[in-house]
């Protein structure tokens, strides 16, 4: 049985109800002992640029933003990767983005992590 969670997420800014699931989901997962890890690639990367997913919610006329769902996942565990290939798609770099990223995984590494036995990969 795998011990390991890895979501790669795609959705973006631009698909505003798929955003919270994801987070919530790797939450759960870390609340129930298994590890999880997020790597946003692709329209998800933009999230991670300071000052937009805070302006974000997964609901018209919810107060909770995207952001909120990424402070829940990091205060519960999950560890939040951004692909380096997609800093560059959205002309960002590291500096941009919000301190909860935990730093970046490129494409060799996050293969590798997904085809592990030990681990079940989750896509949105």
């Amino acid at each position: 049985m795998a011990n390991k969670m890895l979501i790669m997420m795609t959705s973006g800014p631009d698909t505003p109800r798929r955003l919270g699931t994801p987070f919530f989901q790797a939450t759960a997962a870390v609340a129930l002992d298994y590890e999880a890890l997020i790597v946003t690639t692709m329209d998800a990367t933009a999230l991670m640029k300071k000052g937009v997913a805070e302006k974000l919610t997964v609901k018209e006329g919810s107060t909770k933003t995207v952001l909120d769902f990424i402070r829940d996942a990091k205060a519960g565990g999950v560890k939040l990767y951004v692909c380096p290939a997609s800093l560059d798609l959205n002309d960002m770099t590291m500096e941009d983005l919000i301190p909860e990223v935990d730093g970046a995984m490129g494409a060799a590494r996050y293969t590798e992590v997904g085809l592990d036995d030990d681990c079940q990969v989750f896509c949105y």
